[in-house]
């Protein structure tokens, strides 16, 4: 089985102190490959630095909108010339969060729009955030189109209409450990089996998130526990484990233009 969580946060200050333990429970869950998402810049900076000297390791460039208020046209800037090294593979996590709410709606929308502009002239996927903004990203994607953008909806929660709209513009859908979890993941376990094959990712959102059963022995998520998320994928949808890790691994791939 080859594995990759399209979607941590390694460089997050919780992995600090083990890092290249963390990274090597993960190859010995057959994760292959791990993207790290941006939040801002500084967070993006390390990223990269990252993937310098680990091989496994992808980073992506991005603000989140938790981080819009204090986002200025030099970090953007910045981000522009990161975007250009190698292992840069995607633009993200950008996008609208309305429910913390920890910057303004007016500074999210800037922002994002900004920075989905920039992905799109470099041309870059897009990681996409998105929480209780009731179609208002989905209403921004669409009066902002791209035929040629591509990207992925991080943490997938949302309705069956609105999973379809997603994959109608390009998009794919990001699959997390509430899948695993057995009431917040009861609605995510109905949708699953209705997205398309060649459109589903498998993501860890690390160190949050952490899937059963792994939550009941730690509070802090890992890359190792994105199998967890597969095998129980595997199982709502009906498929071989083996085959669906294939598929997810190809898909995660040519969405961040990967050589497998």
């Amino acid at each position: 089985m080859k594995l990759f969580d399209s979607h941590c946060h390694l460089d997050d200050p919780v992995y600090d102190n083990d890092l290249n333990e963390v990274i090597g429970r993960a190859q010995e869950n057959d994760v292959a490959a791990m993207m790290m998402a941006g939040v801002n810049r500084s967070s993006v900076e390390k990223a990269v630095d990252m993937t310098r000297h680990h091989p496994m390791l992808y980073a992506a460039v991005g603000v989140h909108p938790h981080d819009t208020k204090n986002c200025s046209d030099t970090d953007l800037a910045a981000l522009g010339n990161l975007a250009a090294v190698t292992k840069v593979r995607a633009w993200g996590e950008i996008g609208l969060d309305f429910n913390r709410m920890y910057s303004p709606v007016k500074n999210q929308e800037y922002w994002f729009l900004r920075q989905l502009e920039m992905a799109d002239d470099l041309p870059l996927p897009v990681i996409f955030h998105e929480r209780d903004t009731d179609g208002r990203l989905l209403e921004l994607l669409k009066t902002h189109p791209n035929s040629s953008r591509t990207g992925v909806i991080h943490c997938f929660s949302g309705t069956r209409s609105e999973m379809e709209q997603y994959v109608s513009l390009g998009f794919h859908i990001g699959i997390t450990g509430i899948l695993t979890i057995q009431k917040r993941g009861k609605d995510l376990r109905r949708l699953v089996p209705h997205i398309p094959g060649d459109r589903i990712l498998i993501e860890t959102d690390a160190p949050y998130l952490t899937p059963a059963p792994h939550k009941n022995k730690t509070r802090r998520n890992e890359p190792a526990f994105v199998k967890s998320v597969l095998l129980k994928l595997a199982e709502v949808r009906g498929e071989d484990p083996e085959t669906l890790a294939e598929r997810i691994y190809a898909n995660t791939c040519r969405l961040y233009r990967i050589s497998i």
